[in-house]
């Protein structure tokens, strides 16, 4: 949730070791003479059933999204790319590795009892807790927090984590080396804290309705699985005085077009996406409805690398090269994306990342490299490769993955059999390596490249390709150590030109976000990653 200038925000305070905190309200922000609609309320879609809305147990904005809005963290970064103060009042550091952090006065949960700085210790010891299994185990480890990554793998017990209550509102962190990102990082929704005593009580049915509480704006009021969830107004919020939409409705409708057609009738105030096939349609006929930002995402087609043909790096190298990813990016999406050669981006945190040689090779060229790959590995006319290529059920990803088949099969003869399941039996076949190729993306949980390439270190909990190259986790190593942005920059290149020969994925595009927002909704910013939050919002009278 970060802008590219915010990484040298996080950087000086680092340096500078300063006690911060800011004035400023994250929160809606009403222009004078606006008048306000009686009857405060939103419905978003949603995209897709959420998997849980246990904040350990999720991995994707279709679970942060209404998480953000449910709980609230330490701290969280604005859209315009600073680090605000919300449960931390205020903080200091020494040495830029012990963090010390001031909780605000009489914060509680929702159902009124006390947020304590216990619960937040108790909160990332779970969250790295092999027990838990949670898809953001790594996230400490590489936030370099002391004995994180240990604890994750296995090695350590959870009450090793280098975080401790110093008393009931004074929490301290402490690192095993500098880290540039460390604030950033810790504005990500896998690190709010959740109910220890309501946990304990209910197990995993702790997230239903009757048994929830939050930190955050809203509170949960109501889930329909495949139907809606809806959030209303949390009067015990701290910045509950800040906040305007009383109550918001989270819709998990997966097509596009219903999303669309359903907005048109009045019954959604933003969509999900914007269809591939309407964008340029609803350009025409809602362009001032229609909302265009550009996002720190990567859409990517990842691979089972312990699993033939795709132990072969030939072969993931051939599929690579043989993709027209410009017709993808300009013609079969068409809405401002770019074809991507590298996982993370091109432009991110003040580092620029170049593409593999091979990028800018003619389509003629980088084909007939690829065939004479294939060939190597064993594949032929006589001898074709065939694959299982899965995907999210959505028409867009039905869309691409329908081109790249093409074109696989055009180019090479590769023959690409489409599958597609529902988001979190996907999500359940990625973690348990039961694919081939699969389609996936990643939106940044901070503006470093090292959001995007921890994902293929060895031993990361999202490492679902299985990929492992001691050089590139070397490479990782070394950027968390490095002091500047340039030296940094150096160690992110070693490792993208390790990914573009090796490719256990294939950068497909990186991403703009497309929305329709009626224009009674006020206080629409999504920030670079892609997030928007509905306690900024507030509901013009129309």
């Amino acid at each position: 949730m970060k802008l590219a200038s915010r990484n040298h925000f996080t950087l000086s305070l680092l340096t500078a070791g300063i006690l911060c905190a800011s004035t400023t309200a994250w929160a809606a922000s009403v222009p004078a003479g606006t008048q306000l609609a009686e009857k405060q309320e939103l419905v978003r879609n949603n995209g897709s059933e959420p998997a849980s809305l246990d904040p350990h147990k999720v991995e994707s904005d279709v679970e942060f999204n209404i998480i953000s809005d449910l709980f609230e963290g330490l701290v969280r970064v604005s859209p315009a790319g600073e680090i605000e103060p919300r449960l931390a009042e205020k903080w200091e550091n020494k040495d830029n590795t012990v963090w010390t952090f001031h909780l605000r006065p009489n914060i509680t949960w929702s159902d009124g009892s006390a947020i304590t700085a216990q619960d937040i210790v108790w909160s990332w010891q779970r969250l790295v807790d092999p027990n838990t299994a949670s898809p953001y185990a790594s996230y400490p480890g590489n936030m370099h927090i002391v004995n994180a990554a240990d604890i994750a793998q296995g090695k350590q017990k959870p009450d090793t984590l280098g975080v401790k209550a110093l008393n009931d509102t004074t929490l301290e962190v402490t690192l095993t080396q500098p880290n540039a990102a460390f604030l950033a990082m810790l504005a990500h929704p896998s690190l709010v804290p959740v109910d220890k005593v309501l946990i304990g009580r209910f197990g995993d049915k702790w997230t239903k309705p009757e048994h929830f509480v939050s930190s955050g704006a809203y509170k949960l009021s109501q889930w329909v699985v495949n139907e809606r969830i809806v959030a209303e107004r949390n009067p015990r919020y701290w910045d509950n005085d800040h906040t305007v939409i009383n109550k918001v409705t989270y819709l998990p409708i997966t097509s596009e077009a219903s999303d669309v057609n359903r907005y048109k009738a009045g019954e959604i105030d933003i969509v999900y996406t914007v269809p591939i096939n309407q964008f340029a349609q609803l350009k025409k006929t809602l362009g001032a409805e229609l909302d265009v930002s550009p996002q720190l995402a990567t859409y990517y087609y990842e691979f089972n690398t312990t699993r033939p043909p795709f132990n072969d790096v030939r072969v993931r190298k051939a599929l690579n090269m043989a993709l027209d990813k410009d017709i993808i990016a300009e013609k079969v999406l068409g809405q401002g994306q770019r074809p991507a050669w590298v996982i993370s981006q091109p432009d991110i945190g003040g580092v620029k990342l170049k593409a593999p040689d091979y990028a800018s090779w003619p389509m003629d060229k980088r084909i007939a490299e690829a065939k004479k790959l294939l060939s190597e590995a064993g594949f032929n006319d006589t001898h074709p490769l065939s694959f299982n290529l899965l995907y999210n059920t959505s028409e867009s990803h039905q869309r691409i993955a329908i081109a790249a088949s093409s074109m696989w099969k055009k180019n090479l003869g590769v023959e690409a059999k489409l599958q597609n399941q529902e988001w979190k039996t996907m999500l359940d076949t990625m973690h348990t390596h039961n694919f081939d190729a699969v389609r996936y993306a990643w939106i940044a949980d901070y503006d470093d490249a090292a959001t995007f390439l921890n994902n293929f270190r060895t031993g990361d909990s999202e490492n679902t390709s299985q990929y492992s190259n001691p050089a590139y986790d070397k490479a990782l190593v070394d950027a968390a150590k490095a002091k500047t942005t340039e030296e940094r920059g150096k160690y992110y290149q070693q490792a993208e030109d390790l990914l573009g020969q090796d490719v256990p994925a294939i950068p497909v595009y990186h991403y703009v976000r497309t929305h329709l927002i009626k224009p009674w909704v006020g206080g629409f910013t999504p920030d670079k990653l892609g997030y928007y939050f509905t306690k900024d919002m507030y509901i013009k009278k129309h």
